[in-house]
């Protein structure tokens, strides 16, 4: 911000509060377009450790563009209780000494609440990335993280349309609610030229688009011994390739349970996101219960069976676009035979990919 009268540029200090991987991939678009449209913010990020993720080495950072934090608080590994709780104590103190103007913080985790009301209490202006998704499901962790998130929040950026309208269904105040697209398809174009290849078995034969990308990783179906036995059941029902990148917490899962994966299933190793990239890109279609690759998929305008009862990106479902399955093995079965081979993609659900530099702009005019 600058002062004509005085001739001074006031630097603006927003700390972003990140926990997670994926957190980071959405805050990396965001930086970016601090540093091409905002040379007066200065941005502070804090990792608050909740994910620990061993392929966050410096290739990481390095090969995707990514800012490295400020901060690492190096809390994870307790319950959700434990975790918010430690958070919100070394944030409070961390926002004391840096006196941020604005927390900006993304998404769901407990990393987002405990952001959030640590700055609130403090006074502190709140933004909230991703604001508006619901699942309308209660039990989901999640859900209580974003509803509570959004309600403190002094601006809300949602990603669509219907994300606006449940906020305003909820009594926010219009002013406060930004339509700004999503973040995600801003790094969905950034990255997609950087893609690759992840390493896979020789012995799997990919011929063009003929295999179904799979991932597993929500705890209503990891520690549901029957829901998981059916999932699998239902991919393998059909003999097509999937290729799973089996999550640690669904690998230990699969042991414990003694669960007997099909032979079409090719089990290989977590990928990075630009490996992701290239498997969304490169598939025929997605079978998940991750919220954030359902969105991918339609990015890649790939149609996908969601493995869950509920979805937070209902107009994926509406458009025709995104299949839930739930746990249900004969639905995951017949969805994976009766896909169409086209989809209406054609809709211009989540912005332009324009969603980083519009949140930069309003924060720094706020």
């Amino acid at each position: 911000m600058y002062s004509e009268a005085k001739g001074i540029l006031f630097i603006m200090k927003v700390m972003t509060i990140i926990g997670a991987r994926p957190q980071f991939i959405k805050a990396a678009v965001v930086s970016r377009a601090f540093h091409e449209h905002c040379p007066d913010v200065q941005e502070i990020m804090v990792h608050t450790g909740q994910h620990y993720d061993a392929n966050m080495s410096d290739i990481f950072f390095d090969e995707l563009d990514i800012p490295r934090p400020d901060y690492n608080l190096g809390i994870g590994g307790g319950t959700h209780g434990q975790n918010t709780g430690r958070m919100i104590e070394k944030l409070e103190g961390l926002m004391i000494d840096v006196q941020p103007a604005w927390v900006l913080v993304y998404g769901d985790t407990d990393s987002t609440l405990a952001g959030a009301l640590a700055a609130a209490k403090l006074h502190i202006p709140v933004a909230h990335v991703e604001a508006g998704l619901r699942s309308f499901n209660p039990k989901m962790p999640e859900e209580i993280n974003r509803v509570l998130t959004d309600h403190i929040s002094d601006l809300l950026f949602a990603p669509t349309e219907a994300g606006r309208q449940n906020l305003l269904n909820e009594g926010i105040a219009e002013e406060k609610i930004k339509l700004v697209g999503d973040v995600m398809y801003d790094a969905s174009l950034f990255y997609k030229d950087k893609a690759r290849k992840p390493y896979l078995p020789a012995e799997l034969d990919i011929q063009g688009s003929d295999f179904v990308l799979c991932t597993i990783h929500r705890a209503e179906n990891t520690d549901d011994p029957q829901r998981l036995k059916n999932i699998f059941q239902g991919l393998g029902a059909n003999g097509e390739q999937v290729i799973l990148p089996m999550h640690p917490r669904t690998r230990a899962k699969v042991v414990d349970l003694g669960i007997n994966i099909p032979a079409n299933i090719w089990v290989i190793d977590p990928v990075g996101y630009l490996e992701m990239v290239w498997l969304e890109g490169n598939c025929r279609c997605v079978a998940t219960d991750s919220g954030g690759v359902q969105k991918e998929a339609y990015f890649h305008r790939k149609p996908c069976i969601t493995l869950r009862d509920e979805t937070e990106w209902k107009e994926l479902v509406d458009i025709g676009v995104n299949y839930l399955a739930g746990a249900n093995a004969s639905l995951i079965r017949d969805y994976l035979v009766k896909l169409p081979e086209t989809c209406a993609f054609t809709a211009s659900l989540y912005g332009k990919g324009a969603a980083a530099s519009l949140i930069c702009k309003e924060l720094r005019n706020s």
